[in-house]
């Protein structure tokens, strides 16, 4: 057995078990991967993958077993790339953020400068997209950490920690019915938010299955118009008088949307907690560390490690 063959197999798998795409991945030929394939398989003594005619369709079931410990050879000779990167050099490398749009345009403008401030010569790049895409990416080696408030602390393969709490607001018009109901220091209800129209985020997106669980507890159907993946968008559509829009408070900024009038929806819809995720067992830049210490007021860099990686 060799290094080689587990890089192989593991990225046949990541392929959808094409090997054509394999080998473009791994620049290499395909009868070579193929080869370097079946002689592992003779080594193990057991049959990996299922096979129609010369096509692999899928894992076998002792091949779902080599699989995982596969793909933990691979992260650890990745992991052991990255130490002697670490130890080489220190305070130089990259670091891809995968986050949602309303992380990048209002969470991450406060934290990044002071992260480049400190760490110059790293390179940093931001990779959006929906939470669901965020945790693949970190999966699949593609961004180092994730930050997203829905489904990364569920996802298998992903270690995360909280970095903050926040609330959803009701944007509209100054002149809007809810806006005079709220100067008169009058809660907005449910029901009064299912009397209009809405404008909110796509169901992928912060904190949209609390506002959808909110109105099914309270036995009501709202009326939501247009769904979007972030708040910009749902600001815009409000503008043009499509309906009040529920967004994230941190998106709400008072000089830029002066136009508009924000009021507090977290007894309505609760907190939300935003987390940051990296790819469980995998050994970290103390770069990264530190960029996590500056998402989250709650835990020192001792706890954000014992959570992270808890076996060292």
């Amino acid at each position: 057995m060799n290094i080689q063959q587990f890089r192989f197999v593991r990225e046949t798998i990541r392929r959808n078990f094409n090997l054509t795409e394999a080998s473009r991945a791994l620049y290499t030929s395909q009868p070579g991967v193929s080869k370097a394939i079946m002689e592992f398989e003779q080594e193990l003594g057991v049959q990996i993958f299922e096979r129609h005619g010369k096509r692999i369709k899928g894992l076998t079931k002792p091949g779902h077993a080599v699989a995982q410990v596969v793909e933990r050879i691979n992260r650890e000779i990745e992991n052991l790339k990255r130490v002697s990167d670490e130890f080489a050099k220190r305070d130089q490398g990259s670091l891809v953020i995968a986050c949602t749009h309303t992380q990048a345009r209002y969470a991450l403008p406060s934290v990044i400068p002071a992260f480049r401030e400190q760490f110059p010569k790293v390179r940093l790049a931001l990779a959006e997209g929906s939470p669901t895409q965020l945790a693949e990416m970190v999966l699949q080696g593609q961004a180092d950490l994730a930050i997203a408030t829905e489904s990364l602390a569920q996802t298998e393969g992903l270690a995360s920690v909280p970095c903050y709490r926040w609330e959803h607001v009701i944007v509209c018009e100054a002149s809007h019915p809810l806006a005079v109901k709220a100067r008169g220091k009058a809660k907005v209800t449910l029901a009064d938010l299912a009397a209009h129209p809405i404008v909110t985020y796509d169901r992928a997106f912060s904190g949209r299955r609390n506002i959808d669980e909110a109105f099914a507890g309270a036995g009501l159907q709202p009326d939501i118009v247009l769904a979007a993946i972030d708040a910009d968008v749902i600001k815009t559509y409000v503008r043009v008088g499509l309906g009040i829009g529920i967004i994230a408070g941190m998106a709400y900024d008072a000089v830029q949307d002066s136009d508009l009038v924000s009021i507090s929806a977290g007894h309505l819809f609760g907190k939300q907690v935003s987390r940051v995720a990296v790819r469980s067992g995998e050994f970290l830049r103390d770069y990264v560390y530190t960029f996590i210490g500056m998402l989250t007021a709650d835990l020192n860099p001792a706890e954000i490690r014992a959570i992270l990686r808890p076996n060292l």
